[in-house]
């Protein structure tokens, strides 16, 4: 499986492209960064992310892109530059029929290092050590996106069997749901049935006992 990682931002974006092996192997195929100048109008730094994330999609044909979780910062202009960014490679995988993950920072952390508070400076390493290579990525945008890549890669057969679990779990639920419908509903027409086959109601046998307790009260007999 090849997963696309991606650190989404306006003035860098990072891209990079993973391979998966049988278990937890994982090979580093290509990373870059995208680069915008900040003096530039927001919609043509976005068209040079979405176009730059599209010539990756295109040349590499990633089965899945894995993007960082944009959670609101202090600063509020760079998180919306950010959700921005996410927001334009999310949709040129949409186009391409790609499915998209989102996975947060401390979700991302944990998988690279183990522990969801670590740095930039573990995160690196880590990422070195894990993808065999000669030198740490630089610059951290680079970092951060084989880091997600690697993370969905470890994360999603977990995810998938967790989702196949509920959908059984689903299919049992549902299957016991009917069959408890359908015996109340047997129940009820045996009911049915034994109240014809006695011609007998249970309101006529009231009736009946309080027509016999009357015809005893006028022979004089106690009830």
């Amino acid at each position: 499986m090849r997963v696309m990682g991606v650190d989404p931002g306006l003035t860098r974006c990072g891209l990079a492209l993973i391979e998966t092996a049988p278990g937890r192997g994982v090979t580093a195929l290509d990373v870059d960064v995208v680069r915008t100048r900040t003096d530039e109008p927001v919609e043509r730094r976005l068209r040079a992310v979405h176009e730059v994330a599209d010539e990756w999609m295109a040349i590499h044909r990633p089965d899945v892109v894995a993007i960082e979780r944009v959670f609101a910062q202090n600063q509020v202009s760079t998180a919306m530059g950010t959700a921005q960014a996410a927001g334009v490679v999310a949709m040129a995988a949409a186009y391409r029929d790609i499915p998209v993950a989102f996975h947060t920072p401390s979700e991302v952390k944990a998988a690279v290092t183990g522990s969801g508070r670590a740095d930039k400076k573990q995160m690196t390493l880590m990422v070195t050590r894990i993808l065999g290579l000669q030198k740490p990525p630089s610059p951290a945008d680079a970092a951060d996106a084989l880091a997600l890549a690697v993370c969905h890669s470890w994360r999603a057969p977990m995810q998938g069997r967790v989702a196949a679990l509920d959908a059984q779990v689903s299919r049992s639920r549902a299957g016991f749901e009917a069959k408890v419908v359908e015996g109340r509903a047997a129940a009820t027409r045996a009911a049915g049935v034994g109240r014809s086959r006695s011609g007998t109601s249970t309101a006529d046998q009231e009736r009946a006992r309080a027509a016999a307790r009357g015809m005893a009260r006028t022979k004089g007999v106690r009830w």
